[in-house]
């Protein structure tokens, strides 16, 4: 299971560092600050998924729920939101080591 959540991490920070350097490339041919929302970005590769979550969670939480947090997180910069995606994955996938070392019996 950990396996998985750091393999997911590792696809929200690959997808962070690509939709930076897109925001980067931006910037710099506009020759000012572009950061891309992840709702724009969303919106751009997949509408349907976005349509499908927004009735998700108008029918099973509320309408005022999709206004006040998921809105939230959709005007937020898409490798930000990647970011965080990442970490959180990281975290839940995170193994510590044994507090004796390595080689304790």
């Amino acid at each position: 299971m950990r396996f998985i959540f750091r393999v997911l991490s590792l696809i929200a920070l690959v997808l962070a560092v690509i939709s930076g350097t897109v925001d980067s490339v931006q910037s710099v041919a506009d020759s000012d600050v572009v950061l891309t929302p992840f709702g724009t970005a969303w919106q751009d590769v997949s509408p349907a998924t976005l349509l499908s979550l927004q009735g998700f969670v108008e029918h099973n939480l509320n309408a005022g729920s999709w206004n006040l947090m998921v809105q939230w997180v959709l005007s937020q910069p898409a490798f930000a939101v990647f970011l965080a995606i990442a970490l959180v994955m990281w975290m839940i996938g995170y193994r510590k080591e044994p507090a004796a070392g390595r080689f304790a019996a």
